[in-house]
């Protein structure tokens, strides 16, 4: 009970709460359609900006493709921002699984991060920055791998190839026709990450089969290109009867709200 007092207040103290706090005060909004609007205006102004934005750091990894054995000094880098604490999001990982579970979905996400911006991490730039040691950090691994996860990190892109980011996977289950509620109870994501995910996905494919290019998209949706180029991929991997009726209906759902919501 103490713990879930301490969350609450934590989270009446954030941004987005302050503007939850305004949208549902001062201009009268529901609190689903004010939680809409706080993630599309974090989508539109945040997504593609240069500038850290509170929970976010930048660090230098190695970059994707970079050979192996080669000395420090001479392996290619790049700078990646990598989002550390993700907000209501995380706050409701930690309600709803607590500190191992948040842990375990921070890190998948700066393995995404990493990769889509053509880098990628290892074992110990994990650990690092996420204040814990190497050992922690080994058993996640092999906790989250032996649920199925792919995990793209230095040493196993060697093995694997490219990977797919955790979101990618999680979009070829459902497609495959799991559940929102099935992830939710079998992973430590939460819902509101989950259906993003997911809409993103069907936006991607929406505008692939209107013909646009990958760089379009990833500007329109907007998301980083590696993604788009995992979720095309994924659709292609998964372009079955049941598949296709399952994602026309996402569609179809997709575009009744935008005529909805248009003036």
């Amino acid at each position: 009970m103490q713990n879930n007092n301490q969350l609450e207040r934590l989270e009446a103290k954030t941004i987005q709460q302050h503007f939850l706090r305004i949208l549902e005060q001062e201009f009268h909004l529901g609190p689903r359609i004010a939680a809409a609007v706080l993630e599309e205006a974090q989508l539109c102004l945040l997504g593609s900006s240069d500038y850290l934005q509170p929970g976010q750091m930048r660090v230098v990894l190695t970059r994707r493709g970079a050979r192996h054995g080669q000395a420090l000094s001479d392996t290619p880098t790049v700078t990646v921002t990598w989002t550390l604490d993700a907000g209501l999001e995380d706050r409701q990982v930690l309600r709803q699984a607590g500190v191992q579970a948040l842990r375990r979905v921070r890190l998948q996400r700066l393995l995404d991060e990493a990769l889509e911006q053509a880098g990628v991490a290892t074992q110990e730039d994990l650990a690092l920055a996420l204040y814990t040691s190497l050992r922690t950090i080994k058993r996640d691994f092999a906790v989250l791998q032996r649920q199925g996860l792919v995990l793209p990190s230095r040493g196993s892109l060697q093995g694997i190839g490219r990977g797919q980011t955790h979101k990618a996977q999680i979009v070829g289950r459902w497609l495959q026709g799991e559940t929102y509620d099935q992830w939710v109870k079998h992973t430590p994501h939460s819902l509101t990450s989950i259906q993003r995910y997911v809409r993103t996905f069907v936006q991607v494919v929406g505008l692939s089969q209107q013909g646009f290019a990958d760089s379009q998209i990833a500007l329109l949706v907007p998301i980083g290109l590696p993604l788009v180029r995992d979720y095309r991929a994924i659709y292609q991997q998964h372009d079955t009867p049941a598949c296709r009726e399952r994602l026309a209906a996402q569609l179809e759902r997709l575009g009744q709200t935008a005529q909805k919501g248009a003036p």
